[in-house]
């Protein structure tokens, strides 16, 4: 029996036992009612499996939950639903050949006699995307937005539920602009107005001192320390989660980048929208011999476009790309491979992950005829190469033939960029390879990024955080609406510059340097 008039929902010394680890150890956590409560930990922590438990869609090996004084169980997230409990995932939910108000309205259906108010959704969906800034049609294809789109859709459907006392947030941050961002704070203190619980998980330390009231840290499945956000600063935070202060810094290089070749030249690159005007408008940019080119803007700058121009996945495209001296001729994925270009991209789990592999082939797989001998696989070959990635990005895993899933959202990334150093790149290209990965995870990302191009390689990195891509890019360029309107390197790179260029010109077709 638990009873306490300021706490929703107690969970008693969970455990979460999966084959080869435990998740959760004997984890206490009291959800405040009313309250932002953030819950933050390194990739592995347990912050998403101690969530998961709290949303029915996974049951603890033992402890035991409490809601209004009496025990619960949820079997399922319907269970929880039931109770007014609800989640907005990490890893996106979304049905993609479904349109936006399907999605929101999905489980939560109303009728007109026998059949769906198909015409109710509508206005409903339109409604709450208006709430949220952001006025979607509501009979577009899910699967033709963008990612930041997404995200909006996937808050959209938690809100709609009118017996709502928690909503659990996984990382909603992760793929929304700061404008986008500001909206879903103003949303979450109007949800704690009516009283309603959020819990709160990000990386992004900034946001969780702006937002939060109440800290849980977790570390390698326990419970580690909590405390109220005003009475606590972010060195603690970070001394808590990593048992150190980590801080982003600039990595001093031993390459004069001042006499390298252009290994890669992009001429007036062109990639046009539907109904009219450029998704990449009149691009020209270049990138050095073992160079980290940072590119930085808002969602929707053109920045993930460029990247798949670059990799073919856009043939349509003009304008004219460089590599080595010689235009090159692009046409697909497999031969942009092939003649050494490589994308780590933003969306891990649709477009970097096959979920049904195991981690090893999951890693090996972009560069698996290094290792046949004919018609027959070396599985040693492959092995020992995955395991030469496991060592070299500090990428834990127990096991490497367990499911992907099996990993923490953290470690599926570097599994990503794995599979990428073995197709042994020299134009390596990482859209947000930070996102959705902790303090430490993202040193160890930097760290390798900064190793790769001391080795020689070239990288062009995609990041959405100001202090990240000012830590590790020699040279930026700033996308607004399409455009280049910026091109920082040395002491002009700093936030203030960076900000401007990438808001110059929005709305008004214009930029400046």
């Amino acid at each position: 029996m638990f009873d306490d008039p300021n706490v929703v929902l107690h969970c008693e010394k969970i455990d979460k036992i999966y084959p080869g680890t435990k998740a959760l150890d004997q984890v206490s956590f009291d959800l405040l009612k009313g309250k932002v409560n953030v819950l933050i930990g390194e990739n592995g922590a347990g912050k998403s499996t101690l969530m998961k438990m709290i949303a029915g869609i996974e049951q603890p090996s033992a402890g035991k939950m409490y809601m209004d004084g009496e025990e619960v169980h949820f079997k399922d997230t319907n269970a929880a639903r039931a109770k007014g409990i609800g989640i907005i995932h990490q890893e996106l939910s979304l049905f993609p050949n479904m349109t936006v108000y399907q999605n929101i309205f999905i489980g939560h259906e109303h009728k007109k006699g026998f059949f769906l108010d198909d015409g109710q959704h509508r206005r409903g969906a339109e409604t709450i995307l208006k709430r949220l800034e952001h006025e979607i049609p509501p009979n577009t294809m899910v699967g033709d937005l963008r990612v930041g789109q997404q995200q909006m859709v996937e808050i959209a459907r938690n809100l709609i539920q009118d017996d709502l006392r928690v909503l659990i947030m996984d990382e909603p941050t992760s793929s929304l602009s700061a404008a986008e961002v500001k909206v879903l704070f103003k949303i979450m203190r109007e949800l704690m107005a009516q009283g309603i619980s959020i819990v709160y998980i990000s990386h992004r330390l900034e946001e969780i001192m702006e937002i939060g009231d109440h800290v849980t840290i977790l570390r390698d499945g326990k419970y580690v320390a909590d405390a109220d956000v005003k009475d606590i600063e972010l060195s603690w935070i970070v001394e808590n989660m990593v048992g150190k202060n980590t801080q982003y810094h600039r990595f001093e290089r031993s390459i004069d980048l001042n006499k390298a070749e252009h290994i890669l030249e992009i001429k007036d690159l062109c990639l046009p929208k539907q109904g009219g005007g450029y998704l990449v408008d009149h691009v020209n940019m270049y990138l050095k011999k073992g160079e980290v080119l940072g590119v930085y803007g808002l969602l929707g700058a053109g920045r993930s476009e460029l990247f798949e121009c670059l990799m073919g996945m856009h043939p349509e495209h003009t304008g004219e790309v460089m590599y080595k001296g010689k235009k090159m001729n692009i046409r697909n994925i497999a031969g942009q491979i092939d003649k050494g270009f490589f994308l780590v991209p933003e969306d891990r789990q649709s477009s970097g992950l096959i979920q049904t592999l195991d981690i090893c082939k999951n890693a090996s797989i972009a560069s698996m005829r290094s290792y046949t001998n004919g018609p027959f696989l070396n599985s040693g070959a492959e092995e020992k190469a995955v395991d030469g990635e496991i060592d070299e990005i500090h990428i834990k895993v127990a096991d490497k033939k367990l499911p992907i899933l099996s990993l923490s959202g953290g470690n599926q990334q570097k599994v990503v960029i794995a599979k990428g150093l073995l197709t042994k790149p020299e134009v390596l290209l990482l859209d947000e390879p930070s996102r959705g990965i902790d303090i430490g995870a993202k040193t160890e990302v930097f760290e390798i990024v900064h190793q790769l191009a001391e080795q020689g390689l070239s990288l062009i990195v995609v990041s959405s955080e100001l202090k990240e891509i000012m830590a590790i890019a020699d040279r930026i360029y700033v996308l607004s609406n399409g455009k280049v309107t910026g091109e920082l390197e040395g002491d002009s790179i700093n936030e203030d510059t960076l900000v401007r260029a990438s808001y110059a010109g929005l709305g008004t077709g214009k930029h400046s340097a």
